[in-house]
């Protein structure tokens, strides 16, 4: 068996992923922040991780590691988005934000390198914003400009390997994140985007199974954006 760890595992993009991975016959240990989760495929372990704490990120890697001797797929798709303005944005919810997109997953990779065979995937979760500024959420744009950065110097690191390492960024998708939006503010961006609405979770997801799918694909940024900011 196959096994994979979705971060931010049980909704939005990160369920569409480890679903997906599901399909595709692997074990996937996910990790989630928030509501309880429950499910009854024996192949979906959840663990309620607070990635802004690192021993709780290494007790999280020490389990996969006591349940496996190889990890076939490390998806990072965790985030976090606090909307604090430039000038109020506090140091503390700066760190928060860096801890986990950029530095819990470069402490995961780095953890699990052991144990990950030639010819696996490892997959971020980027963002347009780290591309394309977008107004009031300056530190998450630098988090994901941040990740972004990572693939392409994670990807010297298994020159030889035949492991790849890409991003899938994307604009402005239909999760949960999204209910909270103002309509105005919706509609602003359907105006900026060439399709007129936001992605579906399917329509993301597919571009982490392209990449999982092609041997080739290897230190990209795949956008799927639906044509953001096309005027």
């Amino acid at each position: 068996m196959k096994y994979a760890v979705v971060t931010g595992g049980t909704s939005g993009i990160g369920l569409g992923v480890a679903n997906m991975l599901l399909k595709k016959g692997y074990k996937v240990f996910a990790t989630y922040i928030g509501p309880d989760f429950q499910t009854d495929d024996e192949n979906f372990e959840a663990h309620k991780i607070d990635q802004t704490k690192r021993d709780e990120v290494y007790r999280f890697i020490n389990y996969v590691k006591s349940q496996t001797n190889h990890l076939d797929c490390l998806v990072c798709n965790a985030g976090l988005s606090i909307r604090s303005g430039f000038t109020e944005m506090k140091d503390v919810e700066w760190d928060m934000m860096m801890e986990v997109a950029v530095n819990s997953h470069y402490i995961m990779v780095r953890e699990f390198y052991p144990i990950i065979p030639h010819g696996s995937r490892i997959l971020f979760t980027g963002s347009q914003m780290g591309i394309q500024p977008h107004a009031m959420v300056l530190a998450y744009g630098v988090t994901k400009a941040a990740v972004h950065a990572m693939v392409k110097n994670l990807v010297k690191e298994f020159e030889g390997t035949d492991t790849t390492v890409n991003a899938i960024v994307p604009g402005f998708v239909d999760t949960p994140w999204q209910t909270t939006k103002p309509e105005e503010i919706k509609q602003n961006i359907y105006k900026k985007t060439a399709i007129h609405r936001f992605a579906q979770v399917n329509e993301i997801v597919a571009a982490y199974e392209f990449c999982i799918d092609n041997q080739f694909v290897n230190g990209s940024l795949l956008e799927v954006n639906g044509g953001y900011c096309f005027r």
